[in-house]
């Protein structure tokens, strides 16, 4: 029942370097599509008192979350909600951020627009950040060789997938009242982007 994802052991580290810096110090984190559950149970762990909720749409995946909840047994851990970004009715009222690492290129575009129109809806103040991690192409910057053919075997599985243009995610966020605030540079050519209202 519980899945491993090979790379939450080589990027969980960097991301939680940055979560510590950008998060709020209390509060209710919503993870967006959190596959495993290996990162939820590691930064519940290592940023409580923050409350972790993390999500996803695929009844696996909430398996397999909800078997590394009960094994981990952390008390600021909840229970993982059945949620599909793109969709726009959120069993979530209200959160004081939300974190969604590796869902953007392996996605439709609508999730991603479905995501920056859900955090308008439920983020609780303009300091609250929407805060992004994967690998994007900025305008400018010659995109890494490995993320030039990571992109080409994402099209290959899927049409609509593939790593997306910071530029767009920054209309997309502006659309919905929100602006990029900071870049981290991360490990293997990804990007942590932090997004919070204008």
């Amino acid at each position: 029942m519980k899945k491993h994802a090979p790379a939450t052991l080589r990027n969980r580290d960097a991301i939680l370097s940055v979560l510590r810096e950008e998060l709020p110090v209390t509060g209710r984190v919503l993870e967006i599509a959190a596959g495993s559950g290996e990162h939820a149970v590691f930064f519940a762990r290592w940023l409580a008192p923050r409350k972790w909720v993390p999500t996803d749409p695929s009844p696996d995946a909430l398996a397999s979350i909800a078997a590394y909840a009960r094994e981990a047994k952390l008390p600021n851990l909840e229970a993982p909600l059945e949620l599909d970004a793109s969709v726009p009715d959120w069993p979530v009222a209200k959160a004081d951020a939300i974190v969604c690492i590796n869902m953007v290129h392996i996605s439709p575009w609508t999730a991603t627009q479905g995501l920056f129109a859900g955090a308008a809806q439920i983020l609780s103040n303009s300091r609250s950040p929407l805060i992004l991690y994967g690998p994007y192409f900025e305008s400018g910057i010659p995109p890494a060789v490995s993320n030039l053919q990571f992109d080409a075997g994402l099209k290959e599985r899927n049409p609509n997938w593939g790593i997306r243009n910071v530029d767009d995610v920054d209309a997309v966020a502006s659309d919905h009242g929100f602006a990029r605030r900071s870049r981290h540079t991360m490990p293997a050519n990804n990007l942590t982007l932090v997004y919070r209202r204008m």
